[in-house]
């Protein structure tokens, strides 16, 4: 096995070969191609927990702060390391090391370990404080293999200790009678949650003041209450100031004091107001004089009593210095400085005693020992009493109890010990009281302020029993003691508490060698513990320098020197050291003038004290540099990392320096100055400026609702940073109205509005385009450059620049119905009404509208309901009316043409009610069903309604055709709500509504039960006759009847004036078909009128409808704009685009609309019928038999259309003299041509074997042998054909016919044949063939519309247009229509001109004009002047211009009567002619000059013969039919490719003939100035100028060659 070792050294894929030599004589060898993948670890660090509030943003990011934890105790936290990269990651955790610090109170476990790939590393960090109070803060670098990475990890931690306090402070027991006791209670409590070791100093058994738990452990967040016991033994009053130590806390006094009296002896009573006055009187040196001193003094006014009731020096003797005041002096300093443990003391003590410790050694019992000495000393100017307090039970006593001591003078005591059992310890404190003999009683005192209280005296004793030989007991205890004092600044006092406990059942003596570590003081220094108790030692040391020094202190238990335990402890003095990062450098890149740069710069305290730092930056460089925070308390070994901002004002290289104090956070007199660190700061201020890639962007089409994203590049190509702000600027346009678009919400969203691009790079903004309107937006997007004054976007609004541009247009899915067509039973419907039926044009205005929040609800086709009827979110309701067939005929089938108008692509769907209810468990369903639901599951259930294909894509500019059928299976109405849904669109709710009747039910559909009539001029005399159309929707023709009640009430009310006139009040409609009710609305004034007719249909159900009409006043709206809008308000589509399976013909429109004409013109289209299919010819018959009086014509009504071939159809309308609406569904019956022959060939069969099947008939060999004769009524219904074929004498007797035979006669539900199929002896039915049935037609709808005037209203109207038609007038008088307003058209009618007409149909004013123009033409008639003046016209030379008069005239009279120029300007040949021949029979006959006169004057007869059968109303209409054929022609030539319309003309020139005329060879000339007619082109009306005149002069090749015209439809007009 051999072990490959992969050490990579740079990250890659490694590739190497190792080869492998093998053998003995002959080596081989193997390759083994090594591949590995070497990837850099990247660890990252994860703290659990919850962050530290106080852990700022900004500084360290990985921060695991353990908050404050009890001293003593120990806390572990955990921090994961998580490893980012696919390989394992070997790393080392190390802790910064500090040479400064002993004690580390952090601690991890592990120090390297490997973290798993994709895995993660769970560090353990403990914390264990010492010192109560102290902020701890360390630093744990984690590095990765290869230190490519190193992740810095702070922990911070504080130590918090107990917080006991007393309740009071001191203990009054007031006074009692000696040999009594008085109970006081003492609470204390402890504030934190840290249990609390406490003890109060004394000896409760010596004492005359006891407590009932000296010592113990107060839990956290409780109180204690203490028992206070004083038992006085002597007549006196006591004082005894108790200190109560704490573990981790400084110690606390509390005084008790209290007063003995007896029946002789009552001293003064000892309040607390006599302690404070005492201290006070203490610090101003008064208490070393007795009260009868003081009391003389203050007679004799060399003392004062201030205002607090204290003694004072009067302030001449004083000096005017201000008296001093007692002070609470801090609770370390009372304890220590007492003047006996050191060498200091805060008072000069009265009285003292020495020695305060004696330690008697072995002691043999029950001898008594070398008793003690001790010495008390009065330090005092009066006489005092000592007192004893006996210890009854103690191997230690006093003698003399009681002593007086002169002033001034000391006394000795002895103390003896005699103990009472072996191999035993004894340990015990004396206490004596001293006091002034003068407050013995009250009475020796006259004034309280003068009251001393007494003095307390203690004295510590041991001893033992142990022999030499001996080993002493052997003491079981805690030390609880830490390793190091609080850190101070040198020549300082630092402090600190030891516990011992005692946990043995024996006692434990202590006693601390100070001479053996003299810089350390301990106290107490010797005592005893009890066992379960404990005893609190502080200790205090005096550090001179900053050299950390070790203190050894032996601890001697049980007074055997074995049993000493060394306690090592550290102090050292901290001097103010701060480092700064990058040995106080700090660099800025170049930056844009008036910005701000912000770096982050650390520095560390480097101590184990707090310090406050403060930065100090030069006045000139104050409004350049700035650092935040500028002041701030840095923790002990704290790194702060702190923020300068530089700001430069000048494009120059700025070279600053600022400087940073520090100094300790607790300042004490004797530390030292503030010390002084300098910072070098370099920076440079530059220009920039921002640009973007592309200053255009065109985002295209946006849905509305949607959004679309893109990228902005900003490009900065100078040096420095650069802080931007953008905004946008909105335009909308494309609205009608601007207010609301103007308080849209901004429609472009940008990632982020304020950004930092660095010195010569770029950056990328994400931007959001929702537009929220189908409008066009355009955002101008704006820069500023951030500043220190302006870092806002309303403070860089007059900064701005221009960035870019940005375009959008925000869009809706667009669908629209551009087609419809109807097949099946219903196949006879016009495509008009079809659109009215489906409200296609409301569909339409619908889909071009914006939609509502509403019918966004569902942004996709969603099952959102629970209900089999969906809730509706829209509210756009339309009815698709299927209309009404008889139960059992084929559907009823409508297909729609969906086309994308817009440019994106349209997602659709037709939702039924099913298709939008969520599946649901069947327990969940409700069982009941309204009748609603049960209707709509009727019909979803079996299908009556389907939509093939019932959802969709469209992209843009795409077409769809949707199948909508109906099956007519039910009878009833049948109702279904189907949902359109365009996804991120519109919402429409269709009601499919289809109706089956009976086989046998007569049944008129009415769409509506409200009709709208076109609007009619008020006071017009010709109102137009308008039409209603009724839909038989049965299988039964129809008979209906108009009531006319209410038409007349109507009447009535508007003074019998007829507003509503019915001309067909009856009829009767083919099953299938339509029928039409013509009206007249005639309104009397400019309001609406309305009407509730009923309709009475004959056998069936009646039915009301509301006729509507509105009349408007002609002088304000013109009549050319109201028919302009009627005319065009139909949308339907005119050219064909939808084409049904099987069709094999389209036409080229599918509605022409004709426009205003007046009567007595016709006006024409061109449409094509062609033939799509490539194989089969198409029969086509359109069908005008319906259309009476010849109002419409059709060239060809027949025909055959080849594969491929288009056939042109002219349609022509004459409208009949009667004013009206006409539209005119025609339609055009379709037959595959061989579909129709073969059903004319199996018709032709079938007709051959009826024939024969009626003259033959079988006779079988039974009826041979009957002798009867044939009586067959096949015999008698052949009829003279039979009797032909039979012999005579058959004949003969065949003359006589005898009675047929008795049958039953067929039942009238039989179909017709059948009696004569029945008839056929021993003919087997089965074999007799059905007649044929015709194939079913495909029928093409052609809507025509016009609006048709009366002469006069078409002059008055449309004076312009008028010359666009030719009046054909009547050969002679014709009858003609006179239009009443009552509506007696058909019965009332006169034979007159229309000259007459139009005088009949005058209104009172035009008639008085006529008369008074007719009299004033009379007048001027019978005046002899104007005759002369005539006949004096007639004398006068014929003129000049006469030769043009015929030309001249005709062309005038032409153009005045709506004629062409053409049909005036030729002439008949036949009238040159016969001027030639009577020319030439003049001339033989006469002589010259009376033939000369002659002739002009045959020649002037001629001529106005000429004129005035040019006159003659038929040369019109022949020229007029003339010109049509003519146009006609043209156009079937150009659509069959054999004439090029668009081709440009040529000019033909031809020579000079003498043969022609002058008019002739000025018409030569003037070809190409011919007026315009009927709005052709000019190279049109060239064409037909030269057929027309000049077809013997020109040869038909100067025509241009033709190319195949374009199948569409034309229109002409005459």
């Amino acid at each position: 096995m051999v072990k490959v070792i992969f050490q990579p050294k740079v990250a890659g894929v490694h590739n190497a070969a190792a080869t492998c030599w093998f053998g003995g004589e002959v080596k081989q060898q193997r390759t083994i191609q090594l591949k590995a993948l070497a990837k850099y670890p990247y660890l990252c660090v994860s703290v659990t927990g919850k962050k530290s509030k106080g852990v700022q943003p900004g500084k360290f990011q990985d921060v695991l702060c353990f908050g404050s934890v009890p001293v003593g105790t120990t806390v572990e936290k955990s921090v994961e390391i998580f490893n980012m990269s696919v390989v394992d990651a070997p790393c080392r955790i190390e802790r910064a090391r500090d040479p400064l610090l002993c004690d580390y109170v952090f601690s991890c476990d592990v120090s390297e370990g490997v973290v798993p790939a994709k895995g993660k590393l769970v560090l353990c960090i403990r914390f264990q404080p010492q010192i109560v109070g102290e902020h701890s803060t360390d630093y744990f670098t984690i590095t990765s293999a290869g230190c490519h990475l190193e992740t810095v990890l702070k922990v911070a931690g504080s130590c918090k200790g107990p917080s006991v306090s007393l309740h009071q402070y001191s203990v009054d027991f007031d006074w009692i009678n000696l040999g009594k006791s008085s109970t006081q209670t003492l609470k204390m409590s402890n504030m934190s949650d840290v249990p609390a070791y406490y003890q109060f100093d004394i000896d409760c058994k010596g004492s005359v003041f006891s407590l009932d738990r000296p010592c113990g452990v107060l839990e956290g967040t409780t109180t204690l209450m203490l028992k206070v016991i004083f038992r006085p033994t002597h007549t006196m009053n006591y004082h005894r100031r108790v200190v109560c130590l704490v573990h981790h806390q400084e110690p606390m006094y509390v005084d008790f004091f209290g007063t003995c009296h007896s029946d002789t002896a009552k001293p003064t009573t000892l309040q607390e107001r006599h302690l404070s006055w005492y201290r006070t009187n203490m610090v101003r040196g008064l208490t070393f004089y007795p009260p009868d001193i003081l009391s003389v003094m203050l007679k004799d006014g060399k003392l004062q009593i201030d205002e607090k009731g204290a003694l004072m020096l009067p302030p001449e003797i004083s000096e005017d210095q201000p008296p001093k005041e007692y002070f609470e002096p801090n609770a370390m300093t009372e304890y220590f400085y007492d003047g006996v443990s050191s060498d200091l003391a805060l008072f000069p003590a009265h009285v003292s005693v020495s020695p305060r410790e004696y330690d008697f050694g072995w002691c043999e019992p029950p001898v008594k020992a070398e008793p003690l000495s001790l010495c008390v000393t009065n330090h005092t100017k009066g006489s005092i009493i000592v007192v004893w307090t006996p210890c009854h039970g103690s191997a230690f006593h006093v003698d003399p109890e009681i002593c007086d001591i002169p002033p001034l003078k000391s006394s000795t005591f002895y103390v003896f010990c005699k103990p009472t059992q072996v191999n035993s310890l004894y340990a015990a404190e004396l206490e004596g009281f001293a006091v002034y003999k003068v407050m013995r009683h009250y009475t020796n005192i006259e004034n309280d302020a003068t009251i001393c209280p007494s003095w307390c005296l203690t004295v510590r004793l041991r001893a033992h029993t142990y022999e030499a030989e001996c080993v002493h007991f052997l003491p079981q205890y805690i030390l609880d003691v830490p390793k190091t004092f609080p850190p101070v600044v040198p020549d300082t006092d630092t402090y600190c508490s030891m516990l011992l406990s005692n946990t043995s059942t024996s006692l434990i003596t202590f006693i601390v060698n100070q001479t053996a570590c003299p810089s350390v003081l301990v106290k107490p220094s010797s005592g005893y513990i009890i066992p379960g108790g404990h005893q609190i030692f502080f200790l205090s040391t005096h550090p001179v320098n900053t050299v950390l020094q070790k203190h050894v202190l032996p601890l001697e238990l049980n007074s055997y020197p074995a049993y000493t335990k060394e306690i090592v402890l550290q102090s050292c003095g901290q001097s103010l050291l701060l480092l700064l990062e990058g040995d106080g450098n700090l660099y800025f890149k170049p930056l844009q003038i008036g910005t701000s740069s912000t770096r982050m710069y650390t520095i560390k305290n480097c101590t184990r004290l707090p310090m406050v730092f403060t930065w100090k930056i030069h006045q000139s460089d104050s409004k350049i540099l700035s650092v935040s925070p500028t002041a701030g308390i840095l923790q002990p070994y704290e790194a702060m990392a702190q923020a300068w901002t530089f700001t430069p004002d000048k494009e120059i290289k700025y070279l600053m320096q600022a400087m940073v104090c520090v100094k300790w956070k607790s300042p004490d007199p004797v530390s030292p100055k503030d010390v002084h660190y300098v910072l070098r700061v370099t920076g440079e201020g530059a220009l920039g400026k921002i640009r973007a890639q592309k200053e255009h962007l065109n985002l295209g089409n946006v849905l509305v609702g949607d959004q679309k994203s893109c990228s902005i590049v900003l490009l900065n190509d100078g040096i420095c940073t650069l802080n931007y702000i953008l905004s946008v600027e909105q335009l909308i346009t494309g609205s009608r109205n601007r207010e609301e678009v103007c308080s849209d919400p901004l429609a472009l969203e940008l990632e982020h509005s304020k950004g930092t691009i660095p010195a010569r790079s770029k950056a990328f903004v994400q931007i959001k385009a929702r537009p929220a309107r189908r409008l066009h937006y355009t955002w101008s997007i704006k820069y500023a450059i951030c500043t220190s004054r302006a870092a806002d976007l309303a403070s860089t609004k007059k900064k701005q620049q221009l960035l870019c541009c940005i375009v959008a247009t925000g869009v809706y899915p667009t669908l629209r119905i551009t087609d419809a067509c109807i097949t099946g039973i219903a196949s006879s419907i016009s495509k008009l009404h079809l659109w009215k039926l489906f409200s296609l044009d409301t569909l339409n205005e619908f889909l071009e509208q914006d939609p509502t929040p509403g019918e966004l609800t569902y942004s996709v086709p969603t099952r959102h309901s629970t209900c089999l009827i969906p809730p509706v979110y829209t509210s756009l309701l339309l009815d698709f009316d299927f209309g009404s067939a008889p139960v059992g005929s084929e559907p009823t089938i409508v297909t729609l043409l969906l086309e994308n108008k817009g440019v994106v692509p349209v997602d659709w769907a037709f939702l039924f009610p099913s298709d939008q209810k969520m599946d649901v468990e069947h327990w969940a369903e409700d069982a009941d069903f309204t009748p609603q639901e049960l209707h709509q599951m009727r019909i979803q259930d079996n299908q009556l309604f389907s939509v093939s294909p019932k959802s969709g894509t469209l992209l843009p500019r795409q077409e769809k055709s949707v199948q909508l059928s109906h099956r007519h299976d039910f009878i009833g109405t049948d109702r279904l709500p189907v949902l359109l849904k365009i996804s991120h669109g519109h919402e429409i709710l269709l009601t499919f509504i289809s109706m089956t009747v009976e086989r046998d039910q007569r049944y008129i559909h009415f769409a509506s039960t409200k009709h709208v009539f076109s609007p009619t001029a008020v006071g017009d005399s010709h109102p137009p006759t308008q039409i209603y159309k009724l839909c038989n929707g049965g299988s039964m023709p129809v008979k209906f009847e108009v009531q006319l009640d209410n038409i007349g009430k109507i009447k009535e009310k508007n003074f019998q004036h007829p507003v509503f006139v019915c001309l067909t009040p009856k009829g009767e409609i083919p099953p299938g078909e339509t029928g039409h009710i013509e009206w007249i609305f005639s309104p009397l004034e400019a309001k609406a009128y309305m009407v509730d007719v009923l309709i009475h249909i004959l056998d069936g159900e009646s039915t009301q409808i509301t006729f509507q009409g509105v009349g408007y006043n002609p002088n304000i709206v013109g009549e050319a704009v109201t028919s302009s809008q009627i005319l065009s308000s139909a949308a339907i589509p005119g050219s064909a685009k939808l084409t049904v399976p099987g069709q094999a013909a389209t036409l080229s429109h599918h509605r022409i609309c004709l426009g205003n004409i007046p009567d007595c013109t016709k006006a024409g289209r061109l449409v094509f019928l062609n033939n799509i299919s490539k194989t089969k010819a198409v029969v086509f018959t359109w069908q005008i038999s319906f259309y009476k009086e010849k109002v419409l014509e059709i060239a060809p009504e027949s025909g055959v259309a080849q594969p491929g071939e288009s056939i042109p159809c002219f349609i022509t309308l004459q409208p009949t003299g009667n004013p009206s609406f006409c539209r005119i569904n025609l339609v055009c019956e379709v037959h595959i041509q061989e579909s129709l022959a073969q059903y004319e060939r199996d018709l032709h069969e079938w007709e051959k074997e009826k024939e024969q099947q009626a003259v033959e008939f079988t006779i079988t060999e039974k009826d041979l042998g009957s002798k009867k004769k044939p009586t067959s009524p096949l015999v008698r219904l052949s009829g003279s054909a039979g009797t032909e074929n039979l012999p005579e004498s058959s004949a003969v007797i065949r003359k006589y016919k005898t009675l047929p035979p008795i049958k039953s006669h067929p039942t009238p539900s039989q179909p017709p044949g059948h009696i004569e199929r029945g008839l056929l002896l021993d003919k087997d039915t089965n074999q007799v063939r059905v007649k044929p049935e015709p194939p079913t037609p495909l029928l093409l709808h052609l809507d025509v519309s016009a609006r048709s005037y009366a002469i006069e209203e078409f002059l008055s109207n449309f004076t312009l247009d008028f010359p666009r038609y030719f009046l054909c007038r009547p050969f002679s008088s014709q009858p003609s229509e006179s239009k009443f307003v009552d509506g007696n058209r058909h019965g009332n009618r006169t034979d007159m001109e229309p000259k007459w007409l139009s005088l009949a149909a005058a209104s009172k004013e035009e008639l008085e004009v006529v008369t008074d123009i007719l009299t004033g033409v009379i007048s001027l008639l019978e005046n002899g002047q104007f005759q002369k003046s005539v006949r004096k016209i007639q004398d006068e030379p014929i003129p000049y211009f006469s030769q043009f008069q015929s030309a001249k005239s005709a062309e005038l009279q032409d153009s005045k009567e709506g004629s062409t120029i053409l049909s005036r300007v030729s002439a008949s040949t036949d009238l040159d002619f016969e001027k030639d021949g009577m020319r030439k029979k003049m001339s033989q006959e006469t002589s010259p000059s009376d033939l000369q006169e002659s002739c002009e004057t045959f020649h002037h007869k001629q001529l106005r013969k000429k004129e005035i059968i040019n006159r003659q109303p038929a040369v019109g209409n022949i020229v007029e039919l003339v010109l049509e054929n003519t146009l006609q022609n043209i156009l079937i030539e150009a659509s069959r490719g054999e004439v090029v319309l668009t081709a440009w003309p040529g000019v033909i020139s031809l020579p000079p003939q003498p043969s022609r005329s002058a008019n002739l060879r000025q018409l030569h000339s003037r070809v190409h100035e011919i007026s315009p007619f009927c709005g052709w082109p000019r190279h049109r009306r060239r064409t037909l100028c030269y057929r027309e005149h000049m077809d013997s002069h020109c040869d038909n090749s100067h025509y241009p060659q033709s190319v195949p015209a374009e199948r569409s439809g034309i229109s002409f007009e005459m």
